[in-house]
């Protein structure tokens, strides 16, 4: 079997964008990937890097996924720099090959990678300071969260759908509140290297709002998004320690793992990261320093199945468990289960409030939902996930790649 034509897609909006991949063979199998970047600002780099890479494809053998994956990661000159755009190419690329490998043998990409060793997947409700499905179908968009009642609210809402667990960033709503865009345009700027006394008071009655609401059997993951430098991440993380929090999520930026050591010794709570820690050697030093709990690879940013599932077996050897951050189209979902489906070091998914949204799960085939807070797996040959024809064909901009190139 060879890699016949590459095809790229990149569509954009607040909820619906993508960055996807389908890879076409002689044999007429085709697979669907993705790069994890359709939010923030680097869509237009991903989708350009998806092109230079599927010319250095054609003529491969989509089953030869390690073949592929160190001919990107060591034959293009910044591959072996690393660098989320490079990754979230590699991803694209060799999540549609583990696909195609799938339908062509008939078996769902999870029993490529060993078989079950979790049947149900248990879900969190993810990003609540967003609100939940209510406040965002209400809103036809995204709204944002200020008043403690209101995570109060939301939590209630997710634990009546079934969720035990939940997801909020205390911190992304300032205490007083503002227009979207400025939110969106300084996060968190007003309260790094100096927490005041009553932004701090507000964060906590956020959480404190949320366990009262879930009770004391529910978990609470508190996401910071790198939005506090470490010095202010320990003073909330030692605050919000009489509230349970299964874990800490990107208490600061993860650049400089040094600074997770001082935040484990000041505030005591679990931490986790890694949606920004891409291939195996940006979590090698965590690994090392035994700083984390709990492990966020993105599967298609940190460069794919074949690489995300070396950093979960990597994490196994230090005790450390896996939450794949899933935040992308219903590709990526359905690529991050089928990992989580395998591995024995699983511990919780992430079920994103994009998830939950129309503009996203109108773009694909199936719709993945978890019930009563529970995902079981897809069952279909391969991903068991692909994308429309109307999301192709009303993508703002598709390319086909199906000349070779050579050289770096």
């Amino acid at each position: 079997m060879k890699i016949t034509s590459v095809e790229c897609y990149l569509g954009t909006g607040a909820i619906g964008g993508f960055v996807t991949m389908k890879i076409n063979t002689d044999s007429g199998i085709y697979g669907w990937g993705e790069a994890g970047l359709a939010y923030g600002k680097s869509a237009e780099a991903a989708f350009g890097q998806c092109q230079d890479f599927g010319k250095l494809i054609l003529g491969m053998d989509p089953f030869n996924t390690e073949e592929i994956w160190e001919h990107l990661h060591r034959h293009t000159f910044w591959g072996m720099g690393g660098g989320v755009v490079i990754t979230s190419a590699m991803a694209a690329i060799d999540i549609a090959c583990w696909d195609i490998k799938g339908k062509a043998l008939g078996v769902p990409v999870y029993k490529l990678l060993g078989g079950k060793t979790n049947d149900k997947l248990r879900a969190y409700a993810s990003q609540l300071q967003f609100g939940w499905r209510k406040d965002i179908e209400a809103k036809d968009g995204l709204t944002l969260l200020y008043d403690p009642k209101d995570y109060y609210r939301v939590v209630k809402e997710a634990v009546d759908e079934g969720y035990d667990a939940v997801k909020i960033d205390p911190v992304f709503a300032p205490t007083e509140p503002a227009p979207m865009g400025d939110v969106m345009a300084t996060q968190g700027t007003q309260i790094r290297g100096c927490y005041r006394e009553h932004d701090l008071k507000r964060s906590v009655e956020r959480i404190a709002a949320a366990r009262e609401a879930g009770g004391p059997d529910m978990d609470i993951i508190v996401e910071i998004h790198s939005l506090l430098d470490a010095n202010t991440s320990a003073e909330l993380g030692k605050a919000l320690e009489p509230y349970r929090i299964m874990y800490y999520e990107e208490p600061t930026m993860p650049c400089n793992a040094d600074m997770f050591k001082h935040i484990k010794e000041k505030s005591g709570l679990p931490l986790a990261t890694g949606e920004r820690s891409y291939t195996r050697w940006g979590f090698r030093q965590f690994f090392e320093d035994r700083t984390l709990n709990v492990i966020q690879p993105d599967l298609a940013n940190t460069g794919g199945i074949t690489e995300t599932k070396k950093i979960c077996d990597m994490a196994q050897v230090f005790d450390v468990t896996v939450q794949a951050h899933c935040a992308g189209s219903p590709i990526s979902t359905a690529a991050a289960l089928h990992i989580e489906a395998a591995i024995p070091n699983f511990c919780i998914h992430e079920h994103h409030f994009r998830s939950t949204q129309p503009d996203l799960t109108r773009l694909c085939k199936y719709d993945y939902q978890p019930v009563k807070g529970i995902y079981t797996v897809p069952e279909l040959p391969g991903l068991g996930q692909e994308m429309t024809k109307d999301a192709m064909d009303n993508a703002l901009m598709h390319v086909t790649v199906d000349r070779n190139e050579k050289g770096l």
